[in-house]
């Protein structure tokens, strides 16, 4: 039986996450822990998060996960961070006045600003970008199959991702203007939504992640 472990840091929606997974169809165990020796001999490992920058990262770095995180993704085994988890794995975060990051993927997370517009209608937009919206999948994936072109995801952030280069965008979603919804390199895929809470295509997601050997 393979092991999926959700990385406990005290900074994610974990038991939503973790029964979304237990869920999915698959021969899988789930399990939520901070033991870096469980996390690191899982077959997979999802980053999940939620809250502000500097604590999360603070709480990484006080459990020595940070360490561990950067070993599972080095390890070839599938990774798969989610919200704020996703956001950890770039160089850096604008929020709290600047935070480090876990430096996995080149490039910084920004925030939306107070003068958001929507093109379209030419209204301002609410911060954060709360809601369902349509993510346009932007490379073929593992993790995207059988899941729609332009499927709805339920998203809940305030800052977005800005890699260096458009090379790991794996999917897009349009909220004032184009943002990154899904970013993947090797083992690693990361989300800006929430697979748990996003209906059907979020748990075909997490279905295809159980599945997913990292190739």
């Amino acid at each position: 039986m393979n092991t999926v472990a959700i990385i406990d840091y005290g900074m994610g929606n974990l038991h939503s996450v973790a029964k979304a997974l237990e869920h999915v169809p698959g021969d899988h165990n789930v399990v939520v822990t901070s033991d870096p020796k469980q996390i690191l001999a899982a077959d997979r490992v999802v980053l999940p998060g939620v809250g502000a920058m500097r604590d999360c990262m603070g709480e990484l770095k006080r459990l020595k996960l940070d360490v561990v995180v950067k070993q599972v993704a080095d390890s070839g085994r599938p990774l798969l961070g989610v919200c704020v988890g996703m956001q950890a794995m770039m160089e850096r975060s604008a929020e709290n006045d600047g935070v480090e990051c876990l430096g996995i993927f080149s490039g910084t997370v920004e925030p939306f600003g107070n003068d958001l517009l929507d093109p379209v209608k030419d209204e301002h937009l609410k911060v954060p970008h709360m809601g369902w919206n349509q993510v346009d999948q932007t490379m073929p994936h593992p993790l995207w199959k059988d899941i729609m072109p332009d499927s709805r995801f339920y998203f809940v952030h305030s800052y977005f991702v800005q890699p260096s280069g458009p090379e790991p965008v794996a999917g897009s979603v349009v909220y004032g203007f184009p943002i990154v919804a899904a970013i993947a390199k090797e083992n690693i895929f990361a989300v800006q939504f929430h697979p748990e809470k996003s209906a059907q295509a979020g748990l075909q997601l997490y279905a295809n992640f159980v599945a997913w050997d990292g190739q």
